[in-house]
Order: structure tokens, then sequence, then C-alpha cells
């Protein structure tokens, strides 16, 4: 893993419904009291932990689900800076994360728990288009996501 001074190592999920690839749908969550606060599920790479490994326990931790079939990686790290006025303590002592993508589909049997972990981060989920989806996400993370969903497109997987 290429390490960037001030960046957290993370790993980032998009999430495809079951239905895919006869409907392309992606889910979303809303992190706990942030009524703009859209995102798709990620977290950090905890020490020695493989991506693969550090996916699926983010997965679990924050949809309560691992149930999903890995379609494809993104080749390269993507970083960015967290807003000025951001309350999140986790950024600190970061400036930003540097994370990995991976492409995923929800298994048909797989149940979304967004309570199953000790300390909840998203009160809520749906899956949306992607129109919905750019309407929908905060702000900073456009640009990061816009760069990800074309290369997915580029590649036919979207």
């Amino acid at each position: 893993m290429e390490k960037l001074k001030g960046y957290r190592p993370n790993v980032a999920a998009i999430v495809l419904s079951p239905d895919y690839p006869e409907k392309c749908e992606f889910m979303i969550a809303r992190r706990k009291g942030m009524r703009k606060g859209w995102q798709f599920p990620q977290g950090g790479i905890d020490p020695q932990e493989s991506l693969e490994t550090a996916l699926r326990r983010e997965l679990k931790e924050e949809i309560g689900t691992d149930d999903v079939e890995i379609i494809a990686e993104y080749p390269d790290w993507i970083s960015y800076d967290f807003p000025k006025n951001s309350r999140n303590p986790r950024r600190y002592p970061f400036k930003g994360q540097r994370q990995k993508y991976f492409l995923v589909r929800l298994k048909p049997e797989a149940v979304i728990d967004l309570e199953a972990f000790e300390i909840p981060e998203f009160e809520e989920y749906k899956f949306v288009d992607m129109e919905e989806l750019f309407r929908r996400i905060t702000f900073f993370k456009r640009k990061v996501y816009r760069q990800v969903i074309d290369h997915f497109i580029k590649e036919g997987l979207l």
C-alpha cells in the first residue's frame, strides 16, 4: 500500500444491488446525525490487514453484511481532503483519506442491518440510480466518486 503522509488508508465499497447487472442501482447510506451525509460504505485499514479483509470487515461493521461478490478493484489509490469545517472526530490527526475502491454486488440472500455493529455509523440506506447518486452524495466526495465510476463504466462494468 502506497502511503501518503497525513492521509488515512481506507477502503471503500461501491455496493450494487443484487439485481445487477440487469439493473444498475447503487447502495448509499446516510451517516448518523448528518442530513446530507450520503456516501458509500468505507473505513480504515488496520495494520497488517489485507485490502479484502478490511473491505469485508468494514461492510460487516457498517451495513451488517459482507455477503458480497467482488466484481472489480479500482487500479489506483485515490486521495481526498476533508472539508475544513468537518466535525468528524475521525478526521484528526488526518487531513484526508487515501482510498482503494471496490465494485461489489450484494448477493441475493444478503441482509442489510445498519444496527448490527455496537456503534452504528449509518441511520438510513437506499438503492439509487446513477443520477440520484450524484444528487445525494456529500459534496466533497463527488469528484472521487465520478472518477471511480467513470473508470468502471469505461471497463464495461456499469
